[in-house]
């Protein structure tokens, strides 16, 4: 299994120089899974998606959109079993990829949110890019955890996916449901929260000299 991205990441730019490239790519091999995930961070939000659990696949599709991050996430694994260990692996990934393309962290903006709605669902969610994971979740309807979406999706995965992409990432993640009936949209409201949020949080602001940190790391 490869081993945890360094810490430091894509490297900084000389000055006088273009920005350095803030793109990342992760394998991770188990005997549940295979996985391959790209990011750019820079990006346009062009997304190749194919893990096996089609609801996945849209919420990636979704979360790479509204992000403008360009995202690959390719994987197989054993989903005749249970969709958990592909989605969960591949939420690691994605958090591991996330971090590396993030670097040094300099210029950014460090901190996002957003509140998005789809039709009767509502969510929020706010980003730091901390240093530090951690994730509050909560406001899903009793009883959506135990949804099954798209045949393969099981609701309780949501929070699951939010989880990994936070620790592994280390930004600290809060996503709330504030409206929300159909277990769809429910989901699918988070994960364009997030991304939004995202896209804001990793943005490049050009008045922001090093890191955004009174502490000088992150």
């Amino acid at each position: 299994m490869p081993a945890e991205p360094s810490p430091q990441g894509a490297p900084a730019s000389a000055p006088g120089q273009a920005p350095a490239a803030r793109s990342a790519r992760i394998e991770r091999a188990t005997s549940e899974s295979k996985v391959t995930v790209e990011v750019n961070l820079d990006g346009a939000g062009r997304t190749d998606i194919a893990t096996g659990v089609p609801f996945y696949d849209h919420m990636l599709t979704a979360l790479g959109k509204h992000s403008l991050i360009d995202l690959t996430v390719h994987a197989a694994g054993d989903t005749h079993i249970d969709a958990h260990h592909t989605v969960e692996d591949v939420a690691i990934c994605l958090g591991q990829a996330l971090r590396q393309a993030l670097g040094d962290k300099q210029g950014i903006a460090r901190y996002g949110d957003a509140t998005v709605p789809l039709d009767e669902a509502l969510a929020l969610a706010v980003v730091d890019v901390s240093g530090r994971p951690y994730l509050v979740h909560d406001g899903e309807p009793a009883g959506q955890e135990y949804h099954l979406i798209g045949g393969h999706f099981t609701g309780s995965l949501t929070r699951h996916v939010l989880e990994s992409v936070a620790h592994h990432a280390h930004i600290t993640l809060h996503v709330r449901v504030l409206a929300g009936r159909d277990p769809h949209h429910i989901v699918e409201a988070q994960f364009k929260a997030l991304a939004r949020a995202l896209r804001a949080a990793v943005a490049r602001d050009p008045r922001v000299e090093g890191v955004p940190s009174t502490k000088g790391a992150l």
